[in-house]
């Protein structure tokens, strides 16, 4: 096949990016994989063609050398002579699990995978919430055996070295010009069998459980938020380290106060002569105790007053918001006899008519 310059045979610029050689070399590798196109030697060269330019191209180092001296740059090549997997170390990333490789490039088998995370739904106050607290709670849980600390097995020599992948949790095998690695489907993976399994967890290496543990809820939390406790999910099934515990708190709503994140709102009625002549009010705190709060003479309804740091405590440990008190001037559903003669009182001095004049007073004032 005749030598064809690298960015051309990707579909590229000489300034193309990291990302940009990656989907074109994405894109010539799926059109002409081998396994959609099988037995086309044509296609299969292609495939090569393009994995040899990316190759090339994807290397800092190997890009620099082409771009100044060509293909003589780079030293002996004839042409495509396998991937480099320093080089294609994201060729899963690429090609992602299209064509069901697994580890494509015959890697060893990952480490053990961590245990399964867990959930715990926890309701407090709203008290609790401002306070902090500190919650005592069961989870039931996976933990592991005790009996062969995990093993799954009767002792040391209840478990064996997988005889067909030899221990390496994988097998490979040949398909074209690949070395295609799978998961041993004899041992899942683990690279032992279990030939005499532990009578206490009947092999599987874990058994069920309920731990009691403290979480330290801290002060200012809000409805929904989580807190992860390192460990203290599920124990893992092959050796891993265990997950962790995410609590989602609940917290319940206040009759008096809400918030806005650190800040509080609340509201204080007050009556009118309170409103027109002004007062001091005492205002509850979410925790515990009052506050006295100087309402000035002809306070108007809906206005808000403010206590500094009476609201509740910042998470970052930054300060605390403020106490928001909304005065709300109420109107009298019932009047008592002096209480009605003196608001009319004051009404008339404002020169605001009142249901106590009758029509036929009115009617005179006009013709007068």
């Amino acid at each position: 096949m005749e030598e064809r310059d690298y960015y051309d045979i990707l579909g590229v610029t000489k300034d193309a990016s990291s990302d940009e050689l990656k989907k074109a070399y994405r894109r010539l590798a799926l059109k002409f994989h081998p396994d959609r196109n099988p037995g086309d030697k044509s296609a299969e060269g292609l495939f090569k063609e393009a994995a040899e330019a990316y190759a090339v191209l994807s290397d800092p180092g190997k890009r620099e050398r082409y771009d100044r001296f060509g293909r003589e740059g780079l030293g002996a090549q004839p042409g495509f002579s396998g991937f480099d997997q320093e080089v294609f170390g994201d060729f899963g990333d690429i090609l992602g699990n299209l064509f069901g490789f697994g580890t494509i490039f015959g890697g060893g088998r990952r480490g053990p995978r961590a245990g399964q995370d867990l959930r715990y739904d926890l309701e407090i106050t709203f008290e609790q919430a401002a306070a902090g607290y500190e919650a005592p709670i069961v989870i039931p849980r996976l933990d592991r055996c005790a009996t062969c600390n995990g093993t799954g097995a009767k002792g040391k020599d209840g478990v064996k070295t997988c005889s067909t992948c030899r221990g390496r949790g994988q097998v490979a095998f040949q398909q074209g010009f690949f070395t295609i690695a799978r998961t041993c489907g004899s041992c899942g993976g683990a690279g032992k069998r279990i030939v005499t399994p532990c009578g206490a967890c009947a092999g599987k290496g874990r058994v069920q459980a309920t731990s009691t543990i403290t979480v330290r809820v801290p002060a200012g939390v809000d409805d929904g938020m989580r807190l992860r406790v390192s460990g203290e999910g599920e124990a893992s099934g092959d050796g891993g380290s265990p997950g962790d515990l995410y609590v989602v708190l609940h917290v319940a709503p206040h009759s008096i106060f809400h918030r806005d994140g650190a800040q509080l709102h609340c509201e204080i009625p007050i009556t009118f002569a309170q409103a027109a002549l002004g007062t001091t009010v005492r205002v509850p705190l979410v925790g515990g105790g009052e506050e006295e709060l100087d309402v000035e003479a002809g306070t108007q309804s809906g206005t808000v007053l403010r206590l500094r740091g009476k609201g509740l405590p910042a998470l970052d440990r930054s300060g605390r918001g403020d106490l928001h008190v909304a005065i709300r001037v109420e109107t009298p559903r019932s009047l008592s006899v002096e209480q009605r003669e003196l608001l009319t009182k004051l009404a008339e001095l404002d020169g605001v008519e009142t249901p106590e004049r009758g029509i036929f007073e009115r009617v005179k004032d006009i013709f007068n």
